[in-house]
């Protein structure tokens, strides 16, 4: 049996990850500058909505190929490679979410200077 690893899928996985990253970075700064610019009365925290997650989910997904990829280069089978690879970015991807949500909610509350550094 002849086993060729993965690396093409190791190189989409890693280049779809990066290209939707620099969507993320875009759109998220582009929102909270017009939120900072306005001041409405609409919430960061609703600034995750759909414009913010796709691009999301397209990060979790390239992570999800080049982790799984990485798995099979070492010999493992596809399918639970894909399972441990989906299991880690589900549970990375909700926790990251989460610490988003977070974040965005204490720069509302105390401007740019609840998320100093400096302070702690």
């Amino acid at each position: 049996m002849d086993y060729n690893p993965p690396y093409f899928l190791l190189v989409v996985g890693l280049l779809m990850s990066l290209t939707s990253g620099v969507a993320f970075e875009t759109t998220l700064k582009q929102s909270v500058q017009d939120w900072s610019r306005n001041r409405s009365t609409r919430t960061l925290a609703t600034l995750q909505g759909v414009s913010l997650l796709l691009p999301f989910i397209g990060i979790c997904a390239g992570v999800c190929v080049f982790l799984a990829s990485g798995i099979m280069i070492f010999g493992f089978p596809g399918l639970p490679a894909y399972g441990a690879a989906f299991l880690l970015t589900v549970l990375t991807g909700t926790l990251v979410w989460s610490q988003l949500g977070q974040i965005l909610l204490q720069l509302e509350q105390g401007g740019s200077k609840a998320l100093d550094l400096d302070s702690f």
